[in-house]
């Protein structure tokens, strides 16, 4: 049986020819759900903390740190889980083309 979360709250906040950036609030045990990244992307972290990254090869434990920056590769699948006792908040980057 697949476990519920509360969802994640995306918020737009510029979709333009170059970039989407969108503000991610991820609840104390909530989730992205499954998704695929169609672009590459960079994820500035505004209230950090752990995380349980869910992948086709398994669940890897990471922590997000507010204001440390990471890269990723277009193409990336995953579900990502609030695995901490508070809310976690980001942006995310997307860049077009």
């Amino acid at each position: 049986m697949a476990t519920e979360y509360l969802p994640a709250t995306p918020t737009v906040q510029v979709d333009d020819e170059r970039v989407r950036v969108t503000e991610w609030r991820i609840p104390k045990g909530g989730a992205t759900s499954w998704h695929r990244h169609e672009m590459p992307y960079v994820v500035v972290p505004i209230q950090g903390g752990k995380l349980k990254i869910a992948t086709a090869n398994g669940d890897v434990a990471a922590e997000m740190v507010a204001g440390q920056a990471y890269s990723r590769p277009l193409g990336v699948e995953h579900d990502v889980i609030n695995d901490d006792d508070h809310d976690i908040v980001f942006i995310e980057v997307e860049v077009k083309g």
